[in-house]
């Protein structure tokens, strides 16, 4: 694919260097010299020395071959504009990166219609979603999501006091939007049926609505723990604790925020209704001790330091804290530490690098469909639908599906759900499902339409 990425900055220089990895045709444009000139000598890309916001510097980055279009510099400005430019030139999606004060006032100004932009994000607003998930859904083995966020696929341990045992999926009677859609039992992982038994020890796969999950996971795993209940210290007010605390008020969170910049403080303890601010140095383990930190059930540290939020975390393990999160700017080491932390106290790592490649992953490719998610022999499968598609404009009831297939998510425009038998496939649709490897092809051909077989082979 043809990919133009304007800005070279930390997520910019990221994406750069792993989309090179995986062959795509990439032009940066960046208006630091010397970050010009260290990114030519590292990256097998075309680098522009020049303004992204001005209609030469898109020309001599060809524009006109460009099929996703991706803003990343620090300038809210820089990003709409040239945006809004290379929608007008003719690429076919553009992607913008705004700072989460610009996000937060979607609700007064459409920044997305008015610029003909595709997708808008933040890159803070996306690193608090990664680490709140965690909060959210303390028990879950595995929280990932799909849609932009709009769906969530937990996998969960069935406990021996869960009303789920001994019940077939049918006679669990799962919520609206919400789906099982693969379960794994000693060793064995398997699509299941509405026939199929829970039994006690499964490792349960489930999509849905977030909102409607958290019940329905508490129901399967039997913790009987109100997420108003915990206790929450986070390190740092930048923009990514700021982000993190916002989420939690409106989850009734008992949150604590340690920031040492005294401003700093006071713009938090304006914006932020029902968070205790402290002006402290969370590095320091005194404070945390005079704070009380080993009461808290999650200690989340997200300041600009990836060190100082590493060591944060020991200490706050080591005095009692239950669980502890990190912001880790380094993709590389977020992966290491998510990978070995629980050892030593760390749940998760999020990185702000990666957490961007993630949300605009689904822009980067066009092939017929992309493999989500793959566990033992089954994939979560995205794909859109086809006008010639045989399921187009039919209801998913009438549809004869393939066997071992379960549909988990339907994105249309914005909006994105689990799909029930009575809501219709349209051409346009993103469709996700849960599918065997037998069973892809027949999947893949339903959704693609008839000339599947003469532009793509599906193995």
């Amino acid at each position: 694919m043809d990919i133009i990425i304007v800005g070279a900055g930390e997520i910019g220089r990221y994406l750069v260097t792993e989309l090179s990895k995986e062959h795509h045709r990439i032009s940066v444009i960046e208006q630091d010299t010397k970050l010009a000139q260290d990114l030519e000598q590292a990256v097998d890309a075309k680098v522009i020395n020049g303004d992204g916001s001005k209609a030469s510097t898109l020309i001599d980055a060809n524009v006109e071959r460009c099929k996703l279009f991706i803003a990343l510099t620090n300038d809210n400005t820089v990003n709409l504009a040239s945006c809004s430019m290379a929608k007008a030139m003719g690429v076919k999606e553009v992607i913008c990166r705004v700072h989460p004060n610009l996000q937060r006032e979607e609700w007064l100004f459409d920044y997305r219609g008015h610029y003909k932009i595709d997708h808008l994000f933040s890159s803070e607003k996306l690193s608090a979603l990664e680490l709140a998930k965690y909060i959210r859904n303390p028990e879950a083995i595995t929280v990932e999501e799909l849609a932009g966020g709009r769906i969530e696929l937990q996998q969960l341990r069935i406990s021996v006091k869960s009303e789920a045992v001994g019940k077939t999926l049918r006679e669990l009677k799962s919520p609206d939007k919400t789906r099982v859609a693969l379960v794994t039992r000693k060793g064995e992982t398997f699509i299941p049926s509405a026939d199929t038994m829970v039994n006690q020890g499964d490792m349960v796969t489930v999509f849905g609505d977030p909102k409607k999950l958290k019940d329905f996971s508490k129901k399967l795993i039997q913790t009987g723990r109100e997420i108003k209940d915990l206790r929450i210290a986070i390190f740092g007010g930048g923009e990514y604790g700021f982000a993190l605390a916002q989420m939690l008020e409106s989850w009734g969170c008992k949150i604590r925020v340690f920031e040492k910049a005294e401003e700093r403080c006071q713009f938090l303890s304006e914006e932020l209704q029902n968070s205790t601010i402290i002006h402290a140095d969370a590095t320091m383990i005194e404070e945390l001790q005079d704070e009380q930190i080993g009461e808290v059930d999650f200690f989340v540290a997200t300041s600009t330091s990836d060190e100082d939020n590493v060591m944060s975390c020991l200490q706050a393990y080591q005095l009692g804290a239950k669980k502890c999160l990190s912001l880790i700017h380094r993709a590389d080491y977020a992966k290491t530490i998510s990978s070995m932390g629980r050892n030593l106290g760390i749940r998760a790592a999020v990185s702000p690098r990666e957490a961007t490649r993630k949300d605009i992953e689904r822009f980067l490719t066009e092939d017929q469909f992309h493999v989500v998610k793959s566990y033992s022999g089954n994939e979560v499968i995205e794909i859109t639908v086809k006008e010639d598609s045989k399921a187009d404009g039919k209801k998913i009831s009438e549809i004869e599906w393939p066997a071992e297939c379960v549909l988990v998510g339907l994105m249309r425009k914005t909006n994105a759900w689990v799909p029930s038998s009575k809501d219709s496939i349209e051409a346009g649709d993103l469709v996700y499902a849960m599918v065997s490897m037998e069973s892809r092809r027949k999947f893949v051909k339903l959704l693609k339409g008839s000339t599947l077989e003469a532009i793509f082979k599906v193995e």
